[in-house]
């Protein structure tokens, strides 16, 4: 089992009054305090660039201030710092990202019963399935046949992440390509075809079999697919770990910046296991909650009544560049990535430790790594499997690294990109699942939607959630 965290900030582009001469700040923030501006004089802005995130235009999101606290010694060199300048997905509620967004404020949830096959059956007969979805003006139509959806997925996300971040196929013709990575990860990969080769070689024999079935089977094809269509040749290739494998890429394409081998890496992760042999295969784990009556309340992270996750699909891609070749291009800074860790539990396939060593090393490196004290944390995305185990492990873990909770917000979590919550939108594998797992720690802004819990009769075990400011 192996576990990721990374510790990340805001870093925001901000218009001075000074404007008029194009002159722009980027704000470094302790916590939630502005402590450092470095002046980007002459540097060409993006007119979205006024403040980040596409979320922006969404619901106002309240701040929590942090304590005030020497943090330890961060990195200075614009060519080695990291930065977010877009982000696109697939999801349950569509590819747009403010869509997106507003639907989590909303409290609206994607999970609903499977129709895509026949799940009458099954003990687990609900998903966070994707439904009408088109890849028109992404994919042509003849690859848009063939292809797996995790692979459909993975390239209109990538694509729209592209676009969000002002490099489009013009733009990217006028680049040095050999110096921008594609890194999208798959836990699954494509099962679809995986599963269809199988069948047709039991059926028919190994000469039906596709031509496609192994090059659409295996789990790099996301990143191959991405960097064909756009003619990317910097690092490519991609990273299978199961529930952290998202942020493995992150982890991965950062430190590629870091090197000096690349200037933008395209990362994420992307899952389409919405099947019989995917659900099949995770009701046989008994990782699944089997609440068929209510499948929108059936995630439930750190509830007694809790009974295992929901399985969801999509893809999730961010566009992460050196800070340097950010400003000299003008682009829209998102987010700083600060830093990141990776650990192993060395325990057991699919349960954790349970006093959490596995997570809470890697939580700390993590910090390490970033320059973030742990006092400056006020927001824990967690893992939240909402699994008997897994849930008690984690939170033992960020009561070991947190001394003082009272003051952190703490979401459960299984799709994230935004403020992301299982019971709207499913378990991606690609970015948690039971058995590996993350830990994201950032100094971002808690929606107030989120402030309080939007479910009625929670039941928290207090044995062991007796110092955490749970916001549910």
């Amino acid at each position: 089992m192996s576990g990721f965290a990374c510790a990340s900030s805001c870093g925001l582009i901000f218009k001075s009054k000074e404007s008029e001469r194009n002159v722009v700040s980027l704000f470094q923030y302790n916590g939630l305090r502005a402590v450092e501006s470095i002046r980007l004089g002459a540097i060409r802005c993006n007119p979205k660039s006024s403040i980040s995130t596409s979320a922006a235009k969404c619901g106002r999101i309240k701040a929590m201030a942090s304590p005030t606290v020497s943090a330890p010694k961060r990195e200075k060199d614009p060519k080695k710092r990291i930065v977010i300048t877009g982000m696109g997905l697939v999801s349950v509620f569509g590819n747009d990202i403010d869509m997106f967004y507003n639907k989590l404020l909303e409290g609206v949830s994607g999970i609903s019963p499977i129709d895509r096959f026949d799940a009458s059956e099954f003990s687990v007969r609900f998903a966070g399935q994707i439904r009408n979805f088109s890849s028109k003006g992404y994919i042509d139509g003849k690859n848009d046949r063939r292809l797996d959806d995790c692979w459909r997925y993975c390239l209109v996300a990538g694509k729209r992440a592209l676009e969000d971040a002002s490099l489009g196929q013009e733009v990217l013709e006028t680049m040095d390509r050999t110096r921008i990575g594609v890194l999208v990860g798959s836990g699954m990969g494509g099962i679809t075809a995986f599963s269809n080769g199988v069948e047709a070689l039991i059926q028919k024999g190994y000469k039906k079999i596709t031509p496609f079935f192994i090059p659409y089977s295996i789990t790099n094809m996301g990143s191959a697919l991405l960097a064909i269509d756009t003619g990317l040749m910097g690092p490519n290739y991609s990273i299978s770990t199961a529930c952290a494998t998202a942020n493995y890429c992150f982890y991965a394409a950062a430190n590629h910046i870091r090197r000096g081998e690349a200037d933008i890496m395209v990362a994420g992760g992307t899952e389409a296991a919405v099947i019989p042999t995917g659900v099949g295969g995770f009701i046989a784990c008994r990782a699944l909650s089997q609440r068929n009556d209510e499948p929108e309340r059936a995630s439930r992270p750190w509830d007694k009544d809790r009974d295992g996750f929901v399985i969801g699909e999509g893809s999730g891609v961010l566009i992460m560049e050196s800070l340097e070749h950010a400003m000299k291009r003008g682009a829209n800074i998102i987010a700083e990535y600060l830093g990141g860790a990776v650990t192993c539990d060395a325990h057991h396939m699919t349960d954790p430790r349970s006093d959490g060593l596995g997570v809470s090393s890697c939580i700390i490196k993590s910090l390490e790594d970033a320059g973030v004290a742990p006092e400056e944390v006020n927001y824990v995305n967690a893992h939240a499997t909402s699994t008997l185990a897994g849930d008690l492990a984690e939170v033992n873990a960020i009561k070991k690294v947190f001394k003082n909770t009272s003051d952190i917000k703490m979401n459960g979590t299984k799709v994230r990109n935004l403020f992301t919550t299982q019971s709207f939108t499913g378990c991606l594998s690609s970015w948690h699942r039971k058995g590996h797992r993350a830990a994201v720690v950032c100094s971002a802004r808690l929606p107030s939607a989120f402030s309080r819990s939007r479910r009625d009769e929670r039941k928290f075990d207090c044995n062991f959630v007796e110092s955490l400011q749970l916001r549910i």
